[in-house]
């Protein structure tokens, strides 16, 4: 591991340790919370400023339209059962992957991995929100005219654009050749 990826303890005129955030789990921190701030003033404007529950199917442009679901589910509305106990598990199955890539973060070592964990811990934490206060996570996007059979939001987006990053710098991404 490089020296990078790891937090230097410095001291400061007190004596007293001060510990540096890893610049590239800044990235990944500083994303995650642009992505959970847009996604939950989206949902917002959304929910109480446009209407939608009174609107719903609305159309956008083109194959656009905002139709309001109330997903239950993981993404996509998998595992979408009527139950409050999933509010509750999913809950904290999305918390505890956001916390693990929190610590992964800190280990970080090329930019394209920290803006994955970044998108990834956004997405997970803005739709934690929407169960944990409405008891379901709040879809809108509608693109069904496209051919895509799901409503989705922006936090399912960045769940899935961190996810492509992941698997491309996890299996794809091409590596440096350490002589020996």
């Amino acid at each position: 591991m490089s020296q990078a990826s790891y937090a230097a303890a410095m001291r400061d005129d007190g004596g007293s340790a001060v510990t540096r955030i890893p610049r590239l789990a800044l990235v990944a921190y500083g994303l995650a919370l642009v992505v959970i701030v847009s996604d939950q003033a989206l949902k917002y404007w959304i929910l109480d400023v446009f209407r939608l529950p009174e609107r719903s199917p609305a159309p956008l442009a083109g194959p656009f339209w905002l139709t309001l679901v109330w997903n239950k589910g993981v993404s996509f509305g998998v595992l979408n059962i009527d139950a409050d106990w999933t509010r509750w598990v999913l809950s904290a199955f999305s918390l505890g992957v956001a916390g693990a890539l929190v610590v992964w973060a800190w280990k970080v070592e090329r930019p394209i991995l920290a803006l994955a964990v970044g998108l990834i811990i956004g997405g997970a934490v803005g739709n934690a929100i929407d169960r944990l206060r409405l008891g379901a996570v709040t879809d809108f996007i509608d693109v069904q005219r496209l051919g895509f059979p799901w409503v989705f939001n922006l936090a399912d987006s960045a769940i899935t654009v961190g996810s492509v990053f992941l698997i491309w710098d996890l299996f794809l991404a091409p590596r440096k050749r350490v002589p020996g």
